[in-house]
């Protein structure tokens, strides 16, 4: 290997730590304004940087090495290959990165919708305190104290109509489900 091939390498390891950077959630190469999506973000850079320095090795040591490079027209050559290669894998960096940061996600479950789940009694509810129901919210069971006007046994279901507090329900005994 060539000393041309040896920089285009640690120029494609360059993109490799960039890109590091860039997924540790550093905004290093953003520039313009933080809460704009500018036009270079850390993930460009990486992809630029790492497609151009190990495509340009990579076409350095095919058009032969140390003797087309020495002339300056392969080493051009290689660094034209290594652009070609660059950009098309930095704007679909840019493509990937804007549409994963804008995908759309689900609301945050909150106590109000708590409210008309159906559980099980995990803990027996007495008359004067609380037991435990588990209930799925959001699909993912749920363990919350619970309290009922009536003594409810465990293994019983029951229906939440209300919802005081983050972790706990009042909830009613409902006829089996079959």
């Amino acid at each position: 290997m060539d000393r041309a091939t040896w920089v285009f390498l640690i120029i494609g390891g360059a993109g490799v730590v960039t890109l590091a950077v860039a997924l540790l959630g550093a905004e290093l190469f953003h520039f313009g304004h933080p809460d704009i999506d500018g036009l270079v973000s850390t993930e460009a850079v990486a992809a630029f940087v790492g497609a151009f320095g190990f495509a340009a090795a990579i076409a350095s040591e095919l058009l032969g090495g140390g003797v087309a490079t020495a002339t300056g027209a392969g080493l051009a050559g290689a660094a034209g290959i290594g652009v070609l290669a660059a950009l098309p894998a930095a704007y679909l960096t840019i493509r990937l990165s804007r549409a994963a940061r804008r995908m759309a996600t689900d609301a945050t479950p909150t106590r109000a919708d708590l409210v008309g789940t159906i559980g099980v009694v995990v803990t027996p509810i007495p008359v004067t305190g609380y037991g435990e129901v588990r209930v799925r919210l959001g699909g993912q069971p749920v363990k919350l104290n619970a309290r009922a006007a009536e003594a409810i046994p465990a293994g019983a279901q029951i229906f939440v109509i209300e919802a005081p507090t983050d972790t706990s329900v009042v909830v009613e005994p409902t006829p089996p489900l079959t």
